[in-house]
């Protein structure tokens, strides 16, 4: 079986592409061939990078940047190329130009739709893409979501539940080093220590985090690890309210710092407001070093699911500071319940959000083919 993963960008930064990379890992480490085709950001190059014998990255160079896509025209010519060499196609959503790659490829294999999220705020670029979008859902074999409720309740999934099933995300654990660790707890020596990670953008919801430490005393810390466009209007906030004692930006923060900060933290906070927060990958991996979750109920969207309430950990309300407070509250005066909610994140973790679960769970979808 040979599969190529086709959508958005590399180098590796969003989520998307994370899932597409980690899926081509874990399907290599099992002697299946699986590559990767995708633009470039950040002014790399492009080219072919072989990851191991069953695994490369082919990187075509982006040439312009609309609506927040990448147009790299000749993803066109080198998917029609190539694309007779794959058994499926699996295509990851929403990625206009990954859709009209494939739409020009001629390919006749199998497809399966990777759904990530809905196109939300994006209007014109929606009404640009609506018909290669409805295209794409007619022609794949089988849809899958991330979480079981996002692909149920999407708007533009209803008339092809037949053919839509769900894979999970799945990291690796993450590992943190314990005397980076213990750093950390020294900078904030005597204080829980509340993690936020993230885009500093307006569906994070960060502004309720922030309003939510007036509600807390001294003995909280909330740490925000991202960088972004509302960090200077943040910041202000911060200042406005005098919470600067309570609450820090901490600016973008590298995977190997970033597991340090999970090991760190007492609790794992999502404020996220708006469904383009669809799955939140953060979540998991918090959940790999058994940290209780809160998180909002975003309606229509799958994080309520991958933070099962009373099991891994709170979910509030949205836009609701005083609700993120007081779940705050309870998880850092009551230690029966933490206790409970700790261990429970991480069974979560080892029960669904494994990378091998999910490659268990490619396999068995592609199976169906």
């Amino acid at each position: 079986m040979k599969i190529l993963q086709i959508g958005k960008f590399y180098p590796i930064r969003g989520g998307v592409e994370k899932v597409m990379y980690d899926m081509m890992l874990g399907l290599a480490a099992r002697n299946i061939y699986c590559d990767m085709l995708c633009a470039t950001t950040e002014d790399h190059p492009g080219g072919i990078l072989t990851i191991n014998p069953y695994a490369k990255v082919i990187a075509i160079p982006t040439q312009i940047k609309f609506a927040a896509t990448m147009i790299a025209p000749k993803m066109i010519v080198k998917l029609r190329q190539i694309a007779k060499d794959y058994d499926i196609i699996h295509i990851h959503h929403p990625d206009p130009m990954a859709s009209l790659a494939l739409f020009l490829s001629g390919y006749k294999g199998k497809v399966v739709l990777q759904w990530h999220s809905d196109i939300l705020k994006q209007k014109m670029l929606l009404k640009l893409y609506g018909p290669l979008q409805d295209w794409l859902i007619k022609r794949a074999d089988l849809i899958t979501g991330t979480t079981p409720v996002y692909v149920k309740e999407s708007p533009f999934l209803n008339q092809v539940q037949h053919k839509v099933d769900y894979i999970p995300i799945g990291v690796e654990p993450i590992n943190p080093e314990a005397s980076r660790v213990l750093l950390i707890r020294q900078k904030y020596q005597g204080k829980k220590l509340i993690l936020s990670v993230g885009r500093l953008v307006e569906y994070k919801g960060y502004e309720y985090l922030i309003r939510a430490a007036q509600h807390l005393d001294a003995r909280h810390q909330v740490v925000i690890a991202g960088k972004g466009p509302l960090h200077d209007k943040l910041q202000e906030l911060i200042m406005q309210l005098g919470v600067q004692d309570r609450v820090e930006l901490i600016g973008f923060v590298s995977d190997e710092d970033l597991a340090d900060y999970y090991g760190a933290c007492d609790i794992f906070c999502l404020s996220s407001i708006l469904k383009t927060e669809a799955f939140a990958i953060v979540q998991i991996e918090a959940m790999s070093c058994a940290k209780p979750l809160i998180s909002t109920h975003i309606p229509g969207s799958g994080v309520s699911w991958v933070n099962a309430g009373g099991e891994s950990g709170l979910i509030v309300a949205l836009e609701n500071s005083r609700a993120l407070a007081d779940a705050i509250l309870t998880l850092s005066g009551n230690d029966e319940i933490y206790t409970q909610l700790s261990a429970g994140s991480l069974l979560r973790y080892q029960q669904l959000f494994t990378r091998n679960r999910m490659i268990d769970r490619c396999l068995e979808l592609y199976g169906r083919f």
